[in-house]
Formats: structure tokens, sequence, C-alpha cells
């Protein structure tokens, strides 16, 4: 402790300069944690959170209370993780590897900024270009192959649709920190592997791809935390929350969102998220640790 204040004080402007940013991450950030107690209570809005009476593991016993529903949920977030992450994190390489690659550079600005575009655009209105595309009597899908397909009532079609939706909303953004990257490598080595008659193939297996693996370990030591999270836009109003497709499309996230629409238990959305917490957490610790065993420069700590 003597250490600690004796440091503080020999470097107090720097403590100065950061003293906003640390009070602004501690009440935004840490403050609010405080909230989770509500994950154990019934809460009573006459009462507040605090002194709501205590209920136990009750909000959480309701989260698992029908075990068909939660294992479905359960399944589906799992299940949308691995997929979106998998093809999300391909494509983002092969794009940022495209881009840099790319002959006309003076070309590669535009490509960027129209990539980055889709990110900025809400479910709100994405939902609006799905149904423009997939609906059944005006549908473009439907027009161009003069099928008549009911897209909103066939859930076998929705894993589909909603990765396509995803990648086509995520990609272009995902792929500019594993561009930022690229652009960090010493030419040098490029130079060196074309004077020893590597092709551009060879460049990228042998040069690009093991540059950008350490970015890449960190991107899903970072993403196995939200494992148990979900893009609740995409879940909800991407499908217009049709319950005929619940058991392909409803996650945790979107079926939390469902039940506070019909009983408003405040409690069982504090307990949820407290599971999805803790279980992304231990989840990224073993992950991490995993790393630290395989290579451990690459891992987070």
């Amino acid at each position: 402790m003597k250490d600690f204040l004796e440091n503080t004080r020999k470097h107090k402007a720097h403590v100065i300069l950061a003293l906003p940013a640390f009070l602004v991450l501690f009440f935004i950030m840490y403050v609010p944690m405080t909230g989770l107690v509500l994950a154990f209570k019934n809460f009573d809005s006459r009462l507040g959170i605090y002194k709501s009476p205590f209920c136990g593991l009750e909000n959480f016993k309701f989260l698992i209370a029908s075990k068909a529903t939660f294992l479905t949920i359960t399944g589906n977030t799992l299940f949308y993780y691995v997929v979106f992450t998998a093809i999300g994190t391909l494509l983002n390489v092969a794009l940022a590897v495209a881009i840099d690659q790319c002959v006309f550079k003076k070309s590669t600005k535009v490509m960027q900024t129209l990539m980055i575009i889709p990110v900025f655009i809400s479910y709100a209105a994405v939902q609006f270009i799905v149904f423009a595309f997939i609906s059944k009597d005006t549908g473009l899908i439907n027009n161009m192959l003069g099928t008549n397909t009911s897209f909103y009532t066939n859930k076998k079609l929705w894993p589909a649709i909603l990765t396509v939706v995803k990648i086509w909303k995520d990609t272009g953004y995902g792929s500019v920190l594993y561009m930022s990257v690229l652009a960090g490598i010493d030419t040098e080595l490029y130079e060196a592997a074309e004077i020893d008659g590597a092709n551009r193939w060879q460049k990228i297996w042998h040069i690009t791809l093991p540059a950008l693996i350490p970015m890449i370990t960190v991107m899903l030591l970072l993403s196995v935390g939200n494992i148990m999270r979900s893009d609740t836009g995409l879940f909800y109003q991407v499908t217009r929350d049709s319950g005929v497709l619940y058991d392909t499309t409803q996650v945790i996230d979107s079926y939390v969102l469902h039940s506070i629409f019909k009983n408003s238990n405040f409690g069982f959305t504090a307990a949820t998220s407290f599971f999805q917490s803790v279980i992304g957490l231990l989840l990224m610790l073993f992950a991490n640790w995993t790393v630290k065993k395989i290579e451990p420069e690459n891992a987070l700590f």
C-alpha cells in the first residue's frame, strides 16, 4: 500500500489526467452492477430494487421451468454463435486479405466505405429489407423464381436466412480490424518472399495469414464471453417474432424480451443476464487458459 501511495504521488499528473476516464468507467460500468441483486429478488416497483423482498433462486427456476423450452433456446443460442463466429471470422479474414491484395489500390477506400454502411442500418429497417426479398406475395425471390414460398411459416429456412442477414450486416465492419493488422506487416517480408520465388498465394499463406492469427485469437476469445448472448434485433425484429418459427429462431435474449412484454418480470430478466454473464466468463477463462497452454503469446492474460 505504501508503494502504491508513493507511486501515485510521484505520478500525480498522470493520475489527474486519467481520473475523468476512471470515474466514467466506475459510475457507468461498475456502480450499475449492484443491480445484480435484482436477480435474487421479487421486484416491486413501489419498493425499488434494494427494498424488494428476496426470493432466493426463484427467478432462475423460472428460466428453466420449461425444460424443453430452455433446452431449445439454449441450443439455438449456441448453434447460432458457432455458425456466426465460424462463417463471420472466415469471411472477415478473406475480405481483409482480398482488399489488401487488391491491384486497384485507389478503389479500396470506396470499397471500405460501402462495406461498413450496413452496420449502421438498424434491424428495425433491416426487417423491411428482408421482407421485400422474402414476402410471399410481393417478395423479390418469389417473383424471380416464380414460386409461392411462405418464408415466415417455414422454420427450416430461417437458420440460412438469419445467417445471410448477419453476415451481410457485420462482415464489412468486422474486416476492418484485420485490415489494420495487414497494414502493419513489414513490406520487406513480401519483397524477400518474392525474391525467393514465392507467388501471391504462397505469400498470403506464409506471411499474411500467420500475421493475422494473434488478432483472430483475441477476437475469438473476446467473443466467447458473449457466447450466451445474441443480437435481439436480428432474432426478434427480422423474424417479426413469429411464433411458428420459435423452434429454430428463438434464442435466450429474444425469449427474455418476449417474456418481459407478457409479464414485466424484471427479476427474471436480471437472473437471465446474470446466468449469461457467469457462463460467458467461465468459458472465456477456460478458452484463455487453453490458448495460454498452446500459444502463450496469443492469450489475453
